[in-house]
Formats: C-alpha cells, structure tokens, sequence
C-alpha cells in the first residue's frame, strides 16, 4: 500500500482520465489504510483486521463512488457482507441517515445483508472528508434515539391537538355560557317592567278602592242626614214631599255613579288578573 500511494498521486497530478473521478476516494482509503497500518495501542490481531478490511474496501473505492454518485446523496456506508463477502452500498448523507434508509427498507428483514460489526462511511468524491468508521451497535443507538424523537415529536403534535380541542370546546361553552347570562338578563329586566307596571295597577286600584270607600261613607252620611231631616219634616207634608223629591234625585245619582265606578274597579280586576297570569 505505501509503495502504491506515491504512483497514485502521481497520477492524479498528471490528470489521468480514468482516475480523477476515483482518485479522491482512493487516496482516503489508502490513507486510513497507511494510518492504520502505523503503530497503535491496538492489539496486532485487530490492526490486521481493520487493515484487511480497508484493503478490501479500497479495492471497491470506483463501484463505491458510483452508488454515491447515482444516489445523489453525500455519502455512502460500505461494508462487505459478512456471510458471502460481496459489496454493500448503503447511500444517505450521513452515517444516521444512511443506516435509517437501510433499517426502513424491505431489504433489511430479509436477513439477506449479513452488517458486519464495523462499517466505513465513504465521502463523496467532491467532498475532502476522509473515510469514518462506524460501529453497527452506535448507527443502532442513534437510529434508536431517533425513532424515540419521531415519537416525542408524534406524542407533543396529538397532545397539541387535544389542547387546542379541548381549548376550544372551553371557548365554545364559556360562549354558550354568556350568551345564557344575557338572555336570563334581559329575562329578569323583563319581568322587573312587568312587576313594576303591576304594582302601578295596584296602586290606581287601591286608589279607586279608597274613593270607592268615601263614596260609601257620604252615602251613609247622606241617609242619616236624610232620615234627620224626615223626621224632622214630619209634622209638615209639603216640605217633607219636597224634601223626598230631592232624596229620590240624589241617592238616583249617588246609585248611578256608585254603579260606574264599581263597574270601572271590576275591568281593572280583570286587567289585574289577566296580567297576573301571564306573569305566572
């Protein structure tokens, strides 16, 4: 690989075709290959291990960039498939997005993709990033933290839509509420005029009532004065003939307008009544 390196950015610098679309990724696999490949606190066994596999990467860096390139997204996670070794292309623009497009497609509960404990996250060839390794258990974990955040998200816009339901049902019965306030309102000023005109009709009844009761009185009055004057007038027949004459015409228009107005007191009972009734 380090004897390899130099001839590679040789030919990039004279712009060969045919590696300038792959020359970018290239070169980043084989620096992580070179980087790995240095001393590290690392056991042997796994700096083989990862030096292998970005072996085997960097010799599908072109079929890499092509997947990234026909997705149009900026990146891909690759990874050869444990059980049979061939390449797998997972596109997205990181490497949540990419393990989410994976996890959500009718591919992923087929068990035909064997994910192996590491994967690599490949840049686009127009993007100057360097390959990142990615554990499978952490694209799990952050795929589980987003599916827990769809869910918060999903939970907080239904419990906004019941707030704003039930805000709008208190709106709807505090409005039905004052509407009732006002009718009982104009209901009760209603019934206020009417008591107020029925207690007038009392009072002008009372009022007959009173003159009704001095009418009767002067009568009284009248015919004890009348029956005086008889016998005092008893020893003359012409005054007393006079003096009758004169009763008979009074107590006729005493009856006549005693008999008006008790006829008048008995319509305004009526009137009384009536409204009484209606007030009931």
């Amino acid at each position: 690989m380090r004897q390899r390196l130099p001839v590679l950015l040789g030919r990039i610098r004279r712009g060969a075709p045919h590696v300038l679309g792959s020359g970018l990724p290239l070169m980043s696999l084989a620096l992580l290959a070179v980087g790995c490949a240095s001393p590290s606190l690392m056991p042997k066994a796994q700096a083989v291990a990862i030096k292998d596999r970005d072996r085997a990467l960097a010799l599908h860096a072109d079929a890499i960039q092509t997947a990234t390139r026909e997705s149009g997204n900026l990146g891909a996670l690759a990874f050869l498939d444990a059980k049979d070794g061939r390449l797998v292309v997972l596109p997205g623009d990181t490497p949540a997005d990419a393990w989410a497009r994976y996890t959500a497609s009718p591919e992923s509960g087929t068990g035909r993709v064997s994910v192996p404990v590491v994967v690599v996250f490949v840049h686009r060839a127009d993007i100057p990033k360097a390959p990142e390794p990615v554990t499978q258990g952490a694209l799990q974990q952050q795929q589980a933290l987003r599916t827990s955040v769809a869910a918060l998200e999903t939970e907080l816009r239904d419990g906004y839509r019941r707030t704003e339901a039930r805000l709008s049902l208190v709106q709807r019965e505090l409005a039905e509420s004052v509407a009732a306030t006002k009718q009982e309102a104009a209901a009760r000023a209603d019934m206020q005029k009417e008591l107020s005109s029925l207690a007038q009709d009392l009072a002008a009844a009372r009022k007959f009532m009173l003159q009704t009761a001095q009418l009767g009185w002067l009568n009284h009055e009248l015919n004890v004065e009348n029956a005086s004057g008889i016998r005092k007038v008893a020893t003359a027949s012409q005054e007393l003939t006079a003096s009758s004459a004169r009763l008979e015409q009074t107590m006729r228009q005493l009856s006549d307008s005693l008999a008006s107005q008790l006829k008048e007191l008995a319509n305004r009972l009526d009137t009384i009544q009536d409204k009484a009734s209606t007030l009931k």
